[in-house]
């Protein structure tokens, strides 16, 4: 927790996160159903897409909604949130999914969608720790 800010706020913060969180799950299950399902792409290449397209769906109501009492002062500050979280989320979000699905279909032959609705539980967490404390920084 960053000085100054209470518990009560956080929590708040928190569900922020998840609400955006949940319009992002139907971004990125959209685009990986019309990649896979649709474009016949792999699993694993299609996974990564669709994660990348909810990263930037992400970001864009972060910076407006979760985190908008650390708005950015410049579009060089946007520019270099939306870097950070690229790289910080973006970057867990591709890797983890990428594992969890490597490991869920391709070893345990889960069902895809099932598969990558488990990987984005399992980071939750973690990128809303990273973006609370190095992307949208004070």
């Amino acid at each position: 927790m960053k000085a100054g800010e209470t518990w009560g706020a956080l929590g708040l913060r928190w569900l922020k996160f998840n609400a955006v969180g949940a319009a992002g799950i139907v971004v990125q299950l959209a685009v990986l159903f019309l990649l896979k399902r649709g474009l016949g792409m792999n699993y694993l290449v299609a996974t990564a897409l669709a994660v990348e397209a909810a990263v930037l769906h992400n970001f864009f109501w972060h910076q407006r909604f979760t985190w908008a009492d650390r708005a950015s002062l410049s579009r060089r500050q946007t520019l270099d949130r939306l870097l950070r979280f690229n790289l910080a989320n973006g970057g867990l979000s591709i890797l983890g999914n990428l594992v969890v699905m490597l490991l869920l279909v391709g070893s345990f032959h889960f069902q895809y969608i099932v598969a990558n609705l488990i990987a984005i539980a399992v980071l939750s967490v973690a990128n809303f720790l990273v973006s609370h404390r190095f992307v949208f920084i004070r």
